[in-house]
């Protein structure tokens, strides 16, 4: 039995069964990243002033990385253009940019990832509290580049290439005098579970996208000779996600990074 409305649009809505259902399932994505979004707000507003974080992500990479996935709405949109005009070849160019800016994209959040699980704050002793980014390790303590903050001020600690005039030093701490150490990692604070909350989750969608884009770029690429109009609205289909992927991002960027 052949499935009604693959390839041409119900009468009663004007969609295809796929689009109806991406639509759906964007909807519910609403509802989702809406929630978190909503409890960020209420936790941020209903901080002490002052008291909220700042400055602890890296805006030049953050920026890098929007405009990375600017691009790949641009080249998913151009790849769906090509198919409607039959220009097989210009389509797996465009798909191919998309895949390639997907990799680029989690390649600059694996590396801001790493740069936080490597960023330490230490607190001493005698009081003191260093904060940078451990660089060795030995048997008996382990090395930091970073500078002594105030204790006060430890929770508000400015990323190092946003404080050029903080001067960096390698600083050697023993064990014996550590009575506190933990990396900016999700359990750090409340800001950074947030951050990585909200952005591990995109990551996921975009892992996601990227696998569903890979497979129509690669395997999925023979229906286009079986049943072109179909491949076509699929390759929509799956562009309608990737755009929503992206507005997630332009939402996430200035609320974690600017803001």
């Amino acid at each position: 039995m052949e499935i009604p409305y693959t390839t041409e649009p119900r009468k009663d809505t004007g969609l295809f069964n796929a689009k109806l259902g991406i639509w759906l399932f964007l909807a519910s994505e609403v509802m989702l990243f809406g929630a978190l979004f909503s409890s960020y707000i209420l936790l941020r507003i209903g901080a002490e002033p002052g008291a909220w974080p700042h400055g602890l992500l890296n805006v030049p990479l953050g920026t890098v990385n929007t405009i990375v996935l600017i691009v790949s709405s641009i080249t998913v949109v151009m790849a769906w253009a090509s198919l409607k005009m039959k220009n097989f070849g210009n389509f797996r160019k465009y798909q191919a940019v998309t895949l390639v800016c997907s990799l680029c994209f989690l390649g600059i959040k694996s590396y801001e990832y790493n740069d936080k699980f490597s960023h330490y704050e230490v607190q001493l002793n005698d009081g003191r509290v260093v904060d940078g980014h451990m660089v060795e390790k030995s048997a008996d303590g382990f090395t930091i580049h970073g500078h002594y903050v105030d204790k006060a001020e430890a929770a508000k600690v400015t990323h190092a290439w946003q404080e050029h005039e903080i001067k960096h030093e390698e600083i050697k701490i023993k064990n014996s005098d550590v009575k506190y150490k933990e990396n900016y990692g999700p359990w750090h604070n409340t800001y950074m579970a947030i951050y990585f909350t909200l952005t591990g989750l995109h990551a996921l969608h975009v892992i996601g996208g990227a696998l569903v884009i890979a497979f129509l770029w690669g395997p999925g690429a023979s229906m286009w000779k079986t049943d072109p109009e179909r491949y076509t609205n699929r390759i929509e289909v799956s562009g309608l996600f990737w755009h929503f992927v992206d507005l997630v991002w332009i939402f996430l960027f200035p609320v974690l990074y600017l803001l």
